[in-house]
């Protein structure tokens, strides 16, 4: 899950609050508009803007008069981590690795063909990553060697 769009979902009070009331049960756009005393298109606007980037399902019940209700529900674990000190400012989202390409393939295997952009994104943030974990495993060892070379553990090189 991109973490500016998560930043920037979470930025809004409105959508935070929306988050807030979810996570007691799933809810209807009237009932969340009520609650928040929201009007019920901005309250459309929101969860779609939440919906699209994953934060949210839907999924339509019957009831026992009128048409089906759309119901909105949190859909799945989200959990951001930010470290800000006087040496480092650090922003991540935890979370299961695989679970975006484990929902591409759900939906592929529900006859979903449309999978072939979402994978190629997929696959490019997974280089992303990999080349970001290979830096930072470079200087890992660069400290690790300056700390030893300090200690007096190991000889220069020269």
């Amino acid at each position: 899950m991109d973490l500016e769009a998560i930043l920037d979902v979470m930025g809004c009070k409105t959508r935070r609050d929306i988050l807030i009331l979810l996570t007691g049960e799933p809810r209807f756009v009237s009932e969340i508009s009520k609650e928040l005393e929201i009007g019920q298109k901005a309250i459309i606007e929101h969860l779609k803007a939440m919906e699209e980037l994953g934060l949210l399902k839907s999924s339509f019940q019957k009831i026992e008069r009128g048409r089906p209700r759309k119901y909105y529900d949190i859909s799945q674990k989200v959990e951001i981590q930010i470290c800000i000190d006087r040496d480092t400012v650090k922003m991540d989202v935890k979370g299961d690795d695989f679970s975006k390409l484990q929902e591409i393939e759900a939906r592929f295997s529900l006859g979903h063909e449309d999978v072939i952009e979402d994978l190629e994104e997929l696959i490019d943030r997974y280089d992303k990553a990999k080349k970001y974990a290979e830096i930072l495993l470079m200087e890992a060892k660069r400290r690790r060697n300056i700390i030893k070379l300090l200690e007096g553990n190991i000889e220069r090189p020269y």
